[in-house]
């Protein structure tokens, strides 16, 4: 039987450790970021039966080191062609060792770039980066936005990333476990910015003003291992979109995500 064809996707890894998603359509498959050692890359690709030999693209956000730790190697190991804004190449750059000048490319952000059968569109966040970009991905009318690493979502990005078939959405702590924490409060400070991180409120707040008729999975990511729990972002997430009259489980999937453990390749 011949695979189900369309707009597929993997969150293979999303956490405070380490971020990796898989998009796939019938003519092209890219990384967006790679925040994990190639090895492991690879393991998750083959969890999910695929392999980093057939990537053909690798489309970064931003320099922070749980989204950019593996690009040098797959860049040199696997030949992929690099997307990222220029600001952010001149951070990375240093961090990631050599890659060929023919496989650096310019991504900047609120654009729109076309790889075969699939649109990209580029759109800066809140955060403390350079230049911080996110990505909603078009195929065949699916789209699916990935929204995580901001400290607020603006009317702007709302705009963006309304009604998408797919979303995978920042839950990054609960305030009072980050509160209460062993960070200390110039780093708890940081989180709780405009230009940190979505707590499990504000990620639900977030998505309750944009999911639409046509939403299907949405994913909860990039957790931190130190202020969260899968369990409590979940159920604060489900229990804010029921308030609201959402179809949680009937309409759409809220799905989890893991740091080291890749999410079923689904079609949206």
């Amino acid at each position: 039987m011949s695979e189900e064809v369309g707009l597929k996707v993997s969150v293979l890894a999303s956490g405070s450790t380490g971020n990796a998603t898989y998009i796939e359509t019938p003519k092209q498959k890219l990384l967006i970021d790679a925040g994990l050692s190639g090895k492991k890359i690879e393991g998750l690709m083959n969890s999910i039966g695929r392999t980093l030999k057939d990537v053909d693209k690798l489309l970064v956000t931003h320099e922070h080191s749980d989204h950019i730790k593996g690009v040098g190697v797959l860049a040199r190991r696997y030949g992929l062609d690099v997307y990222a804004n220029e600001k952010t190449w001149e951070q990375m750059a240093p961090k990631i060792g050599q890659v060929k000048t023919e496989q650096k490319h310019i991504f900047e952000r609120e654009t729109v770039q076309t790889f075969g059968d699939l649109d990209v569109q580029s759109f800066g966040v809140s955060h403390d980066a350079t230049d911080p970009q996110f990505y909603e991905v078009h195929y065949a009318g699916k789209t699916f936005a990935i929204v995580t690493d901001t400290g607020y979502v603006s009317d702007r990005i709302k705009g963006i990333v309304e009604n998408a078939d797919g979303y995978l959405f920042e839950c990054n702590h609960d305030t009072e476990m980050l509160r209460a924490g062993i960070y200390p409060w110039s780093l708890k400070q940081r989180i709780l910015s405009d230009q940190g991180h979505l707590s499990n409120e504000d990620g639900a707040n977030a998505l309750t003003s944009v999911l639409g008729a046509r939403t299907k999975r949405i994913y909860l990511g990039h957790l931190s291992q130190e202020n969260n729990v899968k369990e409590l972002a979940h159920l604060t997430v489900q229990r804010q979109m029921q308030a609201k009259d959402f179809g949680v489980g009937q309409d759409f999937l809220l799905l989890d995500t893991d740091p080291a453990q890749a999410t079923e390749l689904a079609v949206l």
